[in-house]
């Protein structure tokens, strides 16, 4: 996530709360729904659904920090 953009990325981890609450949110929604779509973590397609939205969304808001940062 954000390859394009790891320096500021890494800078907004250390500077900002929220970024990193969103940021380590993301990454669990993601761990989960890897673990649910490789079987290892078994769970039914409409909360497979609800996880990936809430990743997106969590994604959608870190994009808009990022932004507000410049």
């Amino acid at each position: 996530m954000f390859e394009h953009r790891q320096s500021e990325m890494e800078s907004m981890l250390k500077t900002s709360a929220e970024f990193r609450r969103l940021y380590d949110k993301h990454q669990e929604l993601d761990k989960r729904v890897s673990q649910a779509e490789a079987g290892s973590r078994p769970m039914d397609d409409l909360t497979l659904h609800q996880l990936k939205k809430e990743k997106l969304y969590a994604k959608d808001q870190l994009n808009q920090l990022m932004a507000l940062a410049h």
